[in-house]
């Protein structure tokens, strides 16, 4: 079978080289950078005078390969296409960093803004296998001087030296004892959990310098960038840079009382005793969720291992990824999946099942667990940021855009006419996505890009 599989793709590879339309085919390539599964678009572009509606210029697909137009997925998503997601990553890095030290519209000074690294955990929901290392050793999974069993049988104590990629990190040291239920509630409410955080952190600095929070909005501004992390037990924590400005954000200097040491001591009151309370439901009571016991705040400076460099790589390199970690699936879960058939780890299996069971009660339905069962309950955004904190993705994307269209431009010719003076009429249809098997190989010797995995190569081609 292996060898019939790479035969279909070889043979892929050559008709698609020697078909006539190759070199526009390649073009089209080259313009999605490598993408694993470009677009396919079907449609055309009418450019008129809008004076007497005179046609200037036609484009349409019917002249190009397949007949559709391929144009990149611009997914953030490593596991489905690590080209596309290479592009969010370098975005992501770049706004980060200009919230840090300047750049793309932020002024320097933005530099002597205090700022921190914050990182919160998820609070216990059982014993997890893990791997901690200590001065050079690595040390004993869960150790127990007494040993024991627990309710159900199993031993309490785990006294292995796990690899770094030991399949049975992240895994329960007991199924049954583990609070699945308290797991998927937590990743669901994380966002809100967050928002409340922010609230409260402003609170708290208003009260410490004897201001109303209206009042400390006119002279000082909060700002932040963060992004979710899944941890190999299957819950989400958040990585922030908060920052200090002054009203108008990194353009004006905050007050100077406000300082590193108020920061840190608010940041670590508000994440504290910020809670939320989940709905009760039929058999479930409601709980009180709260952050982990571990509140890691460290200095963001310009030498040493936490640099401005640094924190802006570590926090774009989380931006691409979701829960590929703990085994799970990288799409919804569909009615007609069968839980029990599907690749996933056990431990995943279990959080999906429970986000099913709880997704199916009237009082959690706003939680859309169902909907995000392979995301193990959480539905909110990988990497958020406070408007004032830097830059924008769009505005990054826009000067790429207009970088290419200057680029085109320079290499092509002037433009037959003024793009700003046209009426323009588009008709566009999606039509669907992907690359065969062969056309995902070439394209990934086109372009110098890493060879598609097979998840990557299951898009849906026209």
């Amino acid at each position: 079978m292996p060898n019939q599989l790479d035969q279909h793709a070889i043979n892929g590879m050559v008709t698609r080289y020697n078909a006539p339309d190759y070199d526009r085919w390649a073009a089209q390539i080259r313009r999605t950078g490598g993408c694993a599964q470009p677009v396919h678009l079907r449609g055309k572009v009418e450019y008129r005078d809008p004076l007497n509606g005179n046609l200037l210029h036609r484009y349409s697909t019917a002249g190009e390969p397949g007949g559709v137009l391929r144009l990149a997925c611009k997914t953030r998503r490593a596991s489905r296409c690590p080209s596309c997601a290479e592009t969010y990553r370098a975005d992501t890095y770049q706004l980060i960093r200009a919230g840090l030290v300047g750049g793309k519209g932020v002024p320097t000074e933005v530099a002597e803004h205090p700022a921190v690294f914050l990182t919160l955990t998820a609070p216990s929901f059982g014993t997890v296998h893990n791997r901690c290392e200590r001065d050079g050793h690595v040390l004993r999974c869960r150790p127990r001087r007494k040993g024991g069993t627990c309710p159900h049988g199993l031993p309490v104590a785990c006294n292995e030296r796990h690899s770094a990629d030991d399949s049975r990190l992240g895994e329960p040291i007991c199924p049954d004892c583990y609070d699945h239920t308290g797991s998927v509630l937590f990743n669901a409410l994380a966002p809100e959990l967050w928002r409340r955080f922010t609230i409260r952190l402003r609170r708290v600095l208003a009260r410490n310098c004897g201001l109303t929070v209206k009042e400390l909005g006119q002279i000082l501004k909060v700002s932040f960038a963060k992004v979710a992390e899944y941890q190999r037990r299957g819950v989400v924590h958040f990585h922030a840079i908060i920052r200090l400005d002054g009203p108008d954000g990194p353009t004006t200097t905050p007050p100077a009382w406000a300082t590193l040491t108020h920061l840190t001591d608010a940041i670590t009151e508000a994440a504290t005793h910020v809670v939320v309370t989940t709905p009760e439901a039929t058999e479930l009571p409601a709980r009180t969720l709260a952050w982990g016991s571990q509140v890691d705040l460290r200095t963001i400076a310009t030498s040493g291992d936490l640099t401005e460099q640094a924190v802006a790589g570590y926090v774009a390199k989380y931006a691409t990824k979701a829960a590929e970690c703990v085994g799970t699936l990288d799409r919804r879960i569909r009615p007609t999946d069968d839980l029990d058939q599907l690749d996933i780890r056990p431990h995943a299996r279990r959080l999906i099942a429970e986000c099913l069971r709880l997704g199916a009660l009237p009082e959690l339905e706003d939680l859309r667990l169902t909907a995000w069962a392979h995301m193990l309950g959480f539905r909110g955004h990988f990497s958020t940021k406070s408007r004032a904190y830097s830059t924008t993705l769009a505005a990054l994307r826009a000067a790429r855009a207009e970088h290419q269209r200057t680029e085109h431009q320079i290499t092509t010719g002037r433009l037959p006419f003024d793009d700003d003076t046209v009426l323009v009429t588009s008709h566009w249809a999606y039509v669907g996505q992907g690359l065969t098997t062969g056309e995902a190989l070439l394209a990934a010797a086109i372009t110098a890009t890493r060879l598609p995995t097979a998840a990557q190569i299951e898009g849906r081609a026209a």
